[in-house]
């Protein structure tokens, strides 16, 4: 069992990595590259949908990976949840089962405010500028927001892997 124990858990971290890594990457080195040689507001934006799209291929499956490997590794509360409150690990636990939910709605959000017509509106050039503003700025504040939570889950996953506070 500790031999899957940790599989599972070398599994996880490498879902973390993608996810938390690619996101802080997009925000710390793709913006900011696009900006300094896209002046262009519906050019940049049309960029960024592309490399979203990609890299919504390969973060959603790390992500679904990292929830069910989150799930198997926190399968001795699922039989009794209310240890959670039982223990500051618990309650550790439940927080982080709390922001990882938050982080899936933001998510949802995210994806229900680019949808693929508004994605094909933005590629075509037709979307309109005030428009690509609003649904930008949507977009930028949601993915802070997923970046924040998910550096959150990973400092409670920290707190969780050394035993709790």
């Amino acid at each position: 069992m500790a031999v899957a124990d940790g599989l599972v858990t070398w599994i996880h971290l490498i879902g973390s990595s993608i996810w938390v890594g690619g996101s802080i990457f997009i925000a710390a080195v793709a913006v900011p590259v696009l900006r300094s040689h896209f002046k262009d507001l519906d050019e940049r934006v049309g960029l960024m949908v592309k490399v979203g799209r990609q890299f919504n291929r390969v973060t959603v499956p790390a992500f679904a990976i990292l929830v069910a490997t989150g799930i198997y590794n926190a399968r001795a509360f699922i039989s009794y949840p209310g240890a959670l409150a039982d223990s500051t690990y618990g309650v550790l636990l439940l927080i982080k089962i709390i922001l990882v939910l938050a982080t899936i709605g933001a998510y949802v959000v995210h994806v229900k405010t680019l949808n693929a017509d508004m994605e094909r509106r933005i590629l075509s050039g037709n979307a309109g500028s005030v428009y690509v503003q609003s649904v930008r700025s949507k977009i930028i504040h949601l993915g802070r927001v997923m970046v924040g939570l998910s550096i959150a889950i990973l400092l409670l996953a920290a707190l969780l892997d050394s035993g709790g506070l």
